[in-house]
């Protein structure tokens, strides 16, 4: 699949700031055997005083910008031509959990990749006695089957409400709620996995949606999304599952970066000099692009 990608970011503060910086996370990678990022651009109103783009440990694309003079508002605005074409999953010969731990046992590298980075607690995704217990009746005769398993659990019996948490909720405080939203449900299955021994990790990216029969597609009403990366052993590799929706990552699912939890991969974080709190908005649209024959 070929997708445009748009997606805006506005930040109304309540007071005007005198200075900020901010480190950014939303431009998507080119992910080897997944997906190719053919054009991108970031912009930023005000422009920053300073602007610079690197990667981060996990190979995330960040840009950090500082502000030093007086604003009351920030736009940022990205666009992205995205090429998506994951496979399809092969015969699963993924090992059971007992054999998981031991292949884990013979990785010796540290390379950002490496599932050794994806067991332990995170500030995000704690290990959490109840939430370990749950994932233990998800436990099957392999990795994949066990990833699958629960990541359709959480899809049946959590809600999804907008309303009942927020970027700081923890995996456990969700649990207990039983509702919550992507990252939410995402945070769950990653510390559910880690407490029985298998490596997961965060993904965040965006989701296209197909709007109903007969309905036209409203602008700006695509997501940002995030879903869940499970180390399955040593020949399966990393496989993903989306728990929000009771699936594997398909073809719909664009890559925008992956880490422990979600605070690696904030789309934003940073710091202003003002008084008062902020307002923001998101929009997102996500574009299939159907390029016509010669």
């Amino acid at each position: 699949m070929l997708y445009d990608i748009r997606l805006k970011l506005r930040y109304d503060y309540d007071a005007a700031a005198g200075g900020g910086r901010h480190q950014v996370r939303v431009l998507p990678p080119t992910v080897s055997g997944v997906q190719r990022v053919i054009a991108a651009s970031l912009s930023f109103a005000p422009a920053p005083s300073e602007r610079s783009d690197f990667s981060d440990f996990f190979g995330n694309n960040v840009t950090s910008i500082a502000f030093r003079d007086v604003h009351d508002a920030l736009d940022i605005r990205m666009s992205a031509r995205v090429a998506v074409s994951r496979p399809e999953p092969g015969l699963d010969v993924s090992p059971d959990i007992r054999r998981l731990r031991e292949e884990l046992d013979a990785v010796r590298s540290l390379s950002p990749d490496t599932p050794h980075h994806f067991l332990a607690a995170s500030d995000h995704a704690g290990i959490d006695a109840a939430i370990t217990a749950y994932a233990r009746s998800s436990a099957g005769n392999s990795a994949v089957s066990t990833a699958m398993d629960l990541c359709n659990r959480i899809y049946r019996d959590f809600t999804y409400d907008g309303e009942a948490t927020t970027v700081q909720t923890r995996a456990s405080d969700a649990f207990d709620l039983k509702r919550g939203v992507c990252q939410d449900f995402s945070h769950i299955m990653i510390a559910g996995l880690r407490g029985l021994g298998v490596p997961a990790g965060y993904v965040s990216g965006f989701l296209r949606t197909i709007p109903p029969r007969g309905k036209p597609r409203l602008e700006g009403a695509d997501a940002m999304h995030a879903w869940v990366k499970v180390w399955c052993g040593r020949d399966t590799g990393w496989q993903e599952f989306d728990p929000t929706n009771g699936m594997r990552a398909s073809n719909d699912h664009i890559t925008v970066g992956h880490g422990r939890d979600y605070s690696d991969v904030a789309p934003i974080v940073g710091v202003l000099k003002t008084t008062g709190g902020q307002v923001g908005e998101q929009a997102v649209d996500v574009i299939p692009v159907v390029l016509e024959k010669a």
